[in-house]
């Protein structure tokens, strides 16, 4: 995936409204009244929202009779996912090590003579 596309998809996504209507569109096309019905904010603005999602390349738009149709387009979604997936392998392997240094600190401590519950704590 191209840079300037990967930060089109990114920017589309940061929007609450843009997924939202991603989410819609994975029950199939729909014009943009049935976009707009569940949203407090004009069709002129789902509009442009659709827009920004077209640029993008997460949806696309046809005619059927007088609607405008919006269709998800998700293989821009699964390139972000291929290219997210590189830091979620970093993030597993950093967890692998923070695991293994927490069970080599527990062996150790295991390892210790027992000095009895008042070591330390000033008993006279």
């Amino acid at each position: 995936m191209a840079v300037d596309q990967l930060d089109a998809v990114f920017g589309a996504l940061a929007d609450p409204t843009r997924r939202a209507i991603l989410a819609r569109l994975t029950q199939g096309e729909a014009s943009v009244a049935e976009i707009a019905a569940p949203f407090t904010v004009s069709q002129p603005a789902i509009s442009r929202h659709l827009k920004v999602l077209e640029e993008a390349g997460l949806i696309s738009r046809s005619r059927k009779a007088t609607a405008r149709l919006s269709h998800l387009e998700a293989g821009p979604l699964r390139e972000a996912t291929e290219w997210l997936s590189g830091y979620r392998e970093f993030w597993d392997e950093s967890y692998d090590r923070l695991d293994a240094l927490l069970a080599a600190l527990q062996h150790e401590r295991s390892d210790r003579p027992d000095r009895g519950d008042t070591m330390g704590r000033g008993t006279t």
